[in-house]
């Protein structure tokens, strides 16, 4: 028998507290990385996309990015990012190109069709995770939105894994 059955409680099932604050936290960020993670999936496939396509589409928003620093980005070796991008540019959402003044090193662009994908896409995740906190009072809000800059902050001067 297990020491909550002996202690008479009911083990603990997904979505209710385990008594441990820090088991609580880790398991609703799990339970939301795994509810945002279904919407960005559903909307990359109304759009056409795979989550991966969409996700790279999204970080070129903020402009061309290097093939190495997108490697990094995704946490994959530069041969996989080879292959996402042949399938990219096949569908004219992204182009490589030379960076000026270093002959090896390719620089990553949207398209105009992959900028159009893109922002399309992501005004629709942005408009559902509106929706999803929607129902949180103001003040709630701006604490959640606080947390999760400070977070992600954190992450990146820390050097984890690009949060994007």
């Amino acid at each position: 028998m297990n020491k909550t059955a002996q202690a008479g409680q009911e083990p603990a099932a997904e979505g209710r507290h385990t008594g441990d604050p820090r088991t609580d936290v880790a398991t609703a960020l799990h339970q939301l990385s795994t509810l945002v993670h279904g919407i960005y999936t559903r909307i990359s496939e109304r759009h056409d996309l795979t989550p991966v396509q969409a996700r790279l589409l999204c970080v070129l928003l903020d402009g061309p990015r290097g093939m190495a620093e997108l490697a990094h980005c995704f946490g994959v070796e530069k041969a996989a990012l080879t292959g996402l991008m042949n399938r990219a540019e096949r569908r004219g959402l992204a182009q490589r190109s030379a960076v000026p003044g270093d002959r090896r090193a390719l620089q990553v662009t949207l398209t105009d069709a992959g900028y159009q994908a893109a922002t399309a896409f992501h005004a629709e995740v942005s408009a559902e995770l509106d929706r999803l906190v929607s129902p949180l009072a103001p003040d709630a809000r701006e604490r959640f939105g606080d947390t999760m800059a400070e977070i992600i902050a954190r992450c990146r001067a820390s050097g984890c894994a690009d949060p994007r």
